[in-house]
This record gives structure tokens, sequence and C-alpha cells, in this order.
């Protein structure tokens, strides 16, 4: 079994701009993602920004993603953006795999608002997992867990960019290779031992004590 690793970055729908056809509050304009070979290594990557038909790209997200307007303006629109993706993964047996599963749903509401029909479709929805539910089982986790906060728990040093879908489905593989590839993972002896630290009572989180050093490590 090989694993597509995915991650999308979205742009917000204003709701003067939703209609019957299209009622979701977000739509797509990045598709990232990585191939994991039966050993959980990269052996291939697929980038494409993706011009949305309803969305607008505002300040928040351009700052949040790195993602200009000549970007996702000049790029394909989601049906075409998506059957490459589909050709890129060829007729290779997949699971996809993402942080969430909130990809999964972003993908299923525009396949079928957009009328977009491929026998690769269904196989590819089928076979998902959720490694943010994988990582937070394992760490018997009450709260749903960051991906950058998930990496430096995992001893893993971010590549790249946080919020690039690129680098996020790079990160992720990363994270779930070591997952796969450990079955007696445990965390990070510093990250555990804060964790044991920690109560229902404190104001701050895990993800907040780690902040800045998720930020320097991504430098």
């Amino acid at each position: 079994m090989k694993y597509v690793v995915i991650d999308l970055e979205m742009c917000k729908v204003p709701k003067a701009f939703r209609c019957e056809e299209y009622g979701l509050s977000t739509e797509t304009i990045q598709i990232g993602s990585v191939l994991l070979n039966e050993r959980y290594e990269v052996v291939k990557k697929f980038n494409t920004y993706v011009r949305p038909r309803y969305g607008r790209l505002d300040s928040f997200i351009h700052r949040l993603t790195g993602i200009d307007k000549a970007d996702i303006y000049t790029a394909p629109g989601f049906e075409e953006a998506f059957r490459n993706f589909l050709d890129w993964i060829g007729e290779e047996d997949v699971s996809c795999v993402s942080w969430s599963d909130t990809d999964k749903f972003q993908l299923e509401y525009e396949i079928a608002a957009k009328n977009i029909n491929d026998r690769r479709i269904e196989p590819l929805l089928n076979n998902w997992i959720d490694c943010q539910k994988t990582f937070g089982d394992k760490m018997n986790a009450t709260r749903a867990i960051g991906l950058e906060e998930a990496l430096i728990a995992s001893d893993i040093s971010p590549t790249g960019r946080a919020h690039d879908g690129l680098m996020d489905a790079y990160n992720t593989a990363m994270l779930f290779a070591k997952l796969e590839r450990d079955p007696d993972y445990k965390l990070n002896s510093w990250y555990a031992s804060a964790k044991e630290e920690t109560t229902e009572h404190l104001s701050i989180s895990l993800g907040d004590m780690f902040k800045d050093l998720m930020i320097d490590l991504a430098v």
C-alpha cells in the first residue's frame, strides 16, 4: 500500500457569493501532496494553486498562507486542478492521509458541487486516514492537536512555512511515517513532562507553551 498525503489551503466564500450550487463558506485555493511508498519514503510531490469560482482571497488568508492573488487567478480551476492531481496519483493503489478530516469534507463538497465525475474519486475518498486522530489516540489527547505542536511533540523539525499546502503535506507525511514505523511511539520527553504538568485548570495550552519553539524551528 502507498499513501497520498494531502493538504488543502482554502479561502473564504463571502455570504453574498454563496448560492444554491455552492453554499460552503470555504473554497480550495491550493492542493499540496506527497506520495509515500510502502517504506513510508517520499517518492514524489504535487503542488498546484487553484482559481476559486466563488471565494475571495482576503488579507487574513494571504498573511496566513503567503498565497497572493496572482498565484490563484492565473491558476487552473478546481475541476482541472483536481483531475491533474488524480493523474499525478495515476493507477497507484493508495490510501489518502490528511491532518484532520477537514480536507476530506472540503473535497467531498467541492467535487459534488462542481459536478466532477471520475472513477478514481470514490476509492480515494473511501480509503482516508485522519493523521490528527491517529496521533491524538496515541497520546490519549482530550483536545484536537495542531500539526506544528504534534511535530514538536514527535521530535520532528517542521520543514518550510506552516499553512503552505505542500509543506504541510510534507510535514504531515513525516509525522505519519514516524507513527507507522514505530509501534512503540513515545512523545518527546520534554513535551511529555510538560504535558504531565498541565492540568485542566491552567489557562495556557501546550500549544501556547511551545509556540516560540515552533517558530524557531520553522525558520
